[in-house]
Parts: C-alpha cells; sequence; structure tokens
C-alpha cells in the first residue's frame, strides 16, 4: 500500500512538471515581429503589444481576432491596469 502511495504520488509530480506554464507575450499578432512595449491596445481589459506604429489601426479595428489567435498560441496576455476615476 506504502509503495501504492509513493507511485502515485510520483505521477502527479510528473504531470504537473509537464504541464505547459502560460506564455507571456514576445511577438505582434498582426505582422510577427518583436514586440514594443511602449506600444499596445487595451482591449477586454487586456494588453495586446505589437511591434510598430503601423501595426496599431489592424489591432484597434479587430482587437477579439487577435486576442484569439494569441490566447490559442498559449499566451497569457497582461492585464491593464485599472483606468483612475477622474474627479
Amino acid at each position: 500500500m506504502k509503495q501504492m502511495l509513493i507511485i502515485g504520488s510520483a505521477l502527479l509530480l510528473m504531470g504537473s512538471a509537464n504541464a505547459v506554464a502560460p506564455k507571456k507575450q514576445t511577438v505582434c499578432p498582426v505582422m510577427g515581429g518583436k514586440i514594443n512595449t511602449n506600444l499596445f491596445v487595451v482591449a477586454e481589459g487586456k494588453r495586446i503589444y505589437v511591434c510598430c506604429p503601423g501595426c496599431l489601426p489592424d489591432l484597434k479595428k479587430e482587437p477579439a481576432k487577435y486576442i484569439k489567435q494569441l490566447e490559442a498560441q498559449g499566451v497569457k496576455l497582461e492585464a491593464a491596469p485599472p483606468v483612475a476615476a477622474k474627479k
């Protein structure tokens, strides 16, 4: 019985080690270049980075398309900071 518990625990640990960790965004979803963290669009509470200013209009036009594309690749998009209320 003790041996069964040890084997079961080892299998659980191996499964955890093989789980895919979410990736950070490193590639522009529009052109495929390296992202510039100063260029992004906030959509659905998430920041989507692009490589150049030329990619911003496409991203703003169809943000859901690019969110879906990135998340399908296992990318966990950064949450946009909450906007402070104006007084």
